[in-house]
């Protein structure tokens, strides 16, 4: 499974997908993947940073979506005030 993670100050909102139904075509994981490229632009455009998530590893800062990755997590930009 992968899952987007976008951090807001309303807790996260995630979009989930099945990485083996998309290598064989599932029309439902690969529309949840659209969503997740499409959700991760608008993000990066917005100045947010992404990171990705794997079990035993350090987080991994990446600045193009990876539908394989287990997990990634956006965090937007700070704005101080």
């Amino acid at each position: 499974m992968g899952m987007l993670r976008v951090m807001s100050r309303n807790g996260d909102d995630r979009v989930a997908w099945d990485v083996k139904k998309a290598e064989v075509g599932d029309m439902e994981a690969l529309a949840a993947i659209r969503e997740a490229e499409r959700i991760f632009a608008v993000e990066r455009a917005r100045g947010a940073t992404a990171f990705k998530i794997e079990a035993d590893k350090a987080p991994v800062r990446i600045d193009s979506f990876d539908q394989k990755a287990e997990q990634i997590v956006m965090v937007p930009r700070v704005v101080g005030g």
